[in-house]
Protein backbone atom coordinates (compact mmCIF):
# COMPACT_ATOMS: atom_id res chain seq x y z
CA UNK A 1 0.00 0.00 0.00
CA UNK A 2 2.78 2.52 0.83
CA UNK A 3 4.76 1.84 -2.22
CA UNK A 4 1.74 2.43 -4.41
CA UNK A 5 0.52 5.46 -2.50
CA UNK A 6 4.03 6.76 -3.44
CA UNK A 7 2.20 7.38 -7.05
CA UNK A 8 -0.99 9.21 -5.67
CA UNK A 9 -2.25 11.53 -8.05
CA UNK A 10 -0.50 10.47 -11.00
CA UNK A 11 -1.51 8.35 -14.07
CA UNK A 12 0.64 5.54 -16.08
CA UNK A 13 0.06 4.13 -19.48
CA UNK A 14 0.57 0.70 -19.36
CA UNK A 15 0.58 -2.71 -22.27
CA UNK A 16 -0.57 -6.16 -22.08
CA UNK A 17 2.12 -8.59 -21.72
CA UNK A 18 0.67 -12.14 -21.54
CA UNK A 19 -3.73 -12.39 -22.49
CA UNK A 20 -3.75 -16.26 -23.08
CA UNK A 21 -6.31 -16.89 -24.50
CA UNK A 22 -8.14 -13.77 -25.22
CA UNK A 23 -11.23 -13.63 -24.29
CA UNK A 24 -13.79 -12.68 -27.64
CA UNK A 25 -13.09 -11.48 -30.99
CA UNK A 26 -12.18 -8.38 -30.61
CA UNK A 27 -10.37 -8.18 -27.60
CA UNK A 28 -11.47 -5.40 -25.67
CA UNK A 29 -8.52 -5.10 -23.98
CA UNK A 30 -6.13 -5.47 -27.57
CA UNK A 31 -4.79 -2.13 -29.34
CA UNK A 32 -6.31 0.35 -26.41
CA UNK A 33 -4.78 2.73 -24.51
CA UNK A 34 -4.37 1.09 -21.24
CA UNK A 35 -3.91 3.85 -18.10
CA UNK A 36 -3.85 3.22 -14.24
CA UNK A 37 -4.38 6.40 -12.26
CA UNK A 38 -3.63 5.91 -8.46
CA UNK A 39 -6.40 8.51 -7.44
CA UNK A 40 -8.39 7.71 -4.52
CA UNK A 41 -5.65 8.11 -1.55
CA UNK A 42 -7.62 10.38 1.04
CA UNK A 43 -6.49 7.34 3.64
CA UNK A 44 -3.54 5.97 1.08
CA UNK A 45 -2.68 3.72 4.27
CA UNK A 46 -6.10 1.80 4.42
CA UNK A 47 -7.61 2.19 1.36
CA UNK A 48 -6.18 3.39 -2.49
CA UNK A 49 -8.81 3.47 -5.27
CA UNK A 50 -6.63 2.76 -8.52
CA UNK A 51 -9.39 3.94 -12.08
CA UNK A 52 -8.28 1.55 -14.85
CA UNK A 53 -8.72 3.10 -18.42
CA UNK A 54 -8.75 0.80 -21.04
CA UNK A 55 -9.73 3.47 -24.52
CA UNK A 56 -12.69 5.09 -24.06
CA UNK A 57 -14.07 2.96 -21.43
CA UNK A 58 -13.93 4.44 -17.84
CA UNK A 59 -15.99 1.34 -16.13
CA UNK A 60 -13.18 -0.30 -14.06
CA UNK A 61 -11.51 1.04 -10.51
CA UNK A 62 -9.17 -1.17 -8.28
CA UNK A 63 -10.24 -0.73 -4.85
CA UNK A 64 -7.67 -1.80 -2.17
CA UNK A 65 -8.60 -2.06 1.25
CA UNK A 66 -6.28 -3.16 4.07
CA UNK A 67 -8.06 -5.54 6.29
CA UNK A 68 -7.56 -7.26 9.73
CA UNK A 69 -4.99 -9.61 8.21
CA UNK A 70 -3.81 -8.12 4.76
CA UNK A 71 -5.09 -6.46 2.09
CA UNK A 72 -8.23 -6.69 0.29
CA UNK A 73 -8.76 -6.15 -3.50
CA UNK A 74 -12.41 -5.22 -5.41
CA UNK A 75 -13.21 -4.46 -8.86
CA UNK A 76 -15.75 -1.48 -8.62
CA UNK A 77 -17.64 -2.06 -12.21
CA UNK A 78 -19.62 0.68 -13.43
CA UNK A 79 -21.81 2.03 -16.40
CA UNK A 80 -21.20 5.33 -18.51
CA UNK A 81 -24.47 6.82 -16.18
CA UNK A 82 -22.78 5.37 -13.25
CA UNK A 83 -24.57 2.89 -11.95
CA UNK A 84 -23.31 -0.70 -10.67
CA UNK A 85 -22.75 -3.46 -13.50
CA UNK A 86 -24.21 -6.62 -12.08
CA UNK A 87 -20.91 -7.92 -11.80
CA UNK A 88 -18.85 -5.31 -9.13
CA UNK A 89 -17.38 -5.30 -6.19
CA UNK A 90 -15.85 -9.32 -7.42
CA UNK A 91 -12.31 -10.11 -5.37
CA UNK A 92 -10.53 -11.18 -2.57
CA UNK A 93 -8.41 -10.90 0.14
CA UNK A 94 -4.80 -12.05 0.58
CA UNK A 95 -4.40 -14.88 1.91
CA UNK A 96 -0.43 -15.14 2.47
CA UNK A 97 2.20 -12.52 3.46
CA UNK A 98 2.56 -11.64 -0.18
CA UNK A 99 6.38 -9.56 -0.33
CA UNK A 100 6.74 -6.14 -0.28
CA UNK A 101 6.41 -6.08 -4.11
CA UNK A 102 3.61 -8.59 -4.58
CA UNK A 103 0.40 -9.55 -3.44
CA UNK A 104 -2.21 -12.04 -4.44
CA UNK A 105 -5.93 -12.20 -4.00
CA UNK A 106 -7.55 -15.30 -4.95
CA UNK A 107 -11.68 -15.59 -5.34
CA UNK A 108 -13.45 -14.66 -2.52
CA UNK A 109 -16.74 -16.61 -1.03
CA UNK A 110 -19.21 -13.36 -2.22
CA UNK A 111 -17.61 -13.28 -5.65
CA UNK A 112 -17.91 -16.89 -6.34
CA UNK A 113 -21.61 -16.57 -4.99
CA UNK A 114 -22.14 -14.05 -7.91
CA UNK A 115 -19.82 -14.63 -10.59
CA UNK A 116 -22.55 -18.30 -10.07
CA UNK A 117 -25.33 -15.71 -9.95
CA UNK A 118 -24.49 -13.93 -13.19
CA UNK A 119 -23.59 -17.74 -14.86
CA UNK A 120 -19.64 -16.88 -14.70
CA UNK A 121 -18.42 -20.15 -13.87
CA UNK A 122 -15.26 -19.55 -15.68
CA UNK A 123 -14.45 -17.02 -12.70
CA UNK A 124 -14.77 -19.27 -9.80
CA UNK A 125 -10.83 -20.18 -9.47
CA UNK A 126 -9.43 -16.57 -10.08
CA UNK A 127 -6.39 -15.14 -8.60
CA UNK A 128 -5.61 -11.64 -9.24
CA UNK A 129 -1.94 -10.51 -8.30
CA UNK A 130 -0.10 -6.85 -8.21
CA UNK A 131 2.79 -6.09 -8.51
CA UNK A 132 5.14 -3.05 -7.47
CA UNK A 133 8.77 -2.10 -8.50
CA UNK A 134 10.51 1.00 -9.33
CA UNK A 135 10.19 1.24 -12.44
CA UNK A 136 6.89 -0.89 -13.07
CA UNK A 137 3.02 -2.06 -11.56
CA UNK A 138 2.10 -4.72 -12.68
CA UNK A 139 -1.64 -5.87 -12.41
CA UNK A 140 -1.94 -9.79 -13.00
CA UNK A 141 -5.26 -11.97 -13.69
CA UNK A 142 -4.71 -16.22 -13.68
CA UNK A 143 -6.35 -19.17 -13.47
CA UNK A 144 -5.56 -22.61 -13.46
CA UNK A 145 -6.32 -25.11 -16.27
CA UNK A 146 -9.62 -27.02 -14.88
CA UNK A 147 -13.04 -28.47 -16.16
CA UNK A 148 -14.07 -25.07 -16.44
CA UNK A 149 -11.41 -23.27 -17.83
CA UNK A 150 -9.35 -25.84 -20.52
CA UNK A 151 -6.76 -23.25 -21.61
CA UNK A 152 -6.20 -21.77 -18.41
CA UNK A 153 -5.96 -18.10 -18.32
CA UNK A 154 -2.96 -15.32 -17.83
CA UNK A 155 -3.50 -12.09 -18.20
CA UNK A 156 -0.94 -9.34 -17.86
CA UNK A 157 -1.10 -5.51 -17.66
CA UNK A 158 2.58 -3.74 -16.68
CA UNK A 159 2.29 -0.21 -16.31
CA UNK A 160 5.76 2.26 -16.82
CA UNK A 161 6.06 4.12 -13.49
CA UNK A 162 8.56 6.13 -14.74
CA UNK A 163 6.68 8.03 -17.16
CA UNK A 164 3.33 9.82 -15.93
CA UNK A 165 1.07 10.21 -18.52
CA UNK A 166 -2.09 13.36 -18.71
CA UNK A 167 -4.77 12.72 -15.75
CA UNK A 168 -7.36 10.72 -17.48
CA UNK A 169 -11.33 11.37 -17.21
CA UNK A 170 -12.96 10.65 -13.53
CA UNK A 171 -14.29 7.25 -13.71
CA UNK A 172 -17.52 6.71 -14.67
CA UNK A 173 -19.74 6.80 -11.21
CA UNK A 174 -17.03 8.71 -9.11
Amino acid sequence: MAAIARHCGQAFAGRIVANKPAQSAPDPFEGQALVMHVRGCTDPTRRIEIPFHVGDDHSRTWVLTRTGGGVRLKHDHRHRDGSHDNVTMYGGDTARAGSSTRQEFPVDAESIAMFQREGRGVSLTNTWAMEIHPAKFAYELSRPRGEQNPEGRMFRVEFDLTRPVGTPPTPWGW
